[in-house]
């Protein structure tokens, strides 16, 4: 079954590094799709976000495949 795309302006959740009380994290943080092809999506979150070395990504926009298991549509329990 193929996975389901997402559309931009949707809001999604997303399982990566950011911070909670101080420390890094990486659990489910919410954003919203700002761009999406045949294959990626470019999700925005409103703090800050780290790529998985560690380096704090400056325009807070982390891209992902549609099938990945670290995105979800908000709300969406697996």
């Amino acid at each position: 079954m193929p996975k389901e795309k997402f559309s931009v302006s949707e809001k999604v959740e997303m399982k990566c590094d950011h911070i909670v009380n101080g420390k890094i994290v990486n659990d489910w943080i919410e954003g919203v799709v700002v761009q999406a092809d045949y294959r990626m999506t470019a999700i925005k979150f409103e703090t800050d976000v780290y790529s998985s070395n560690g380096w704090k990504i400056p325009d807070r926009i982390l891209w992902c495949a549609h099938g990945s298991s670290n995105i979800r549509r908000k709300g969406k329990v697996l």
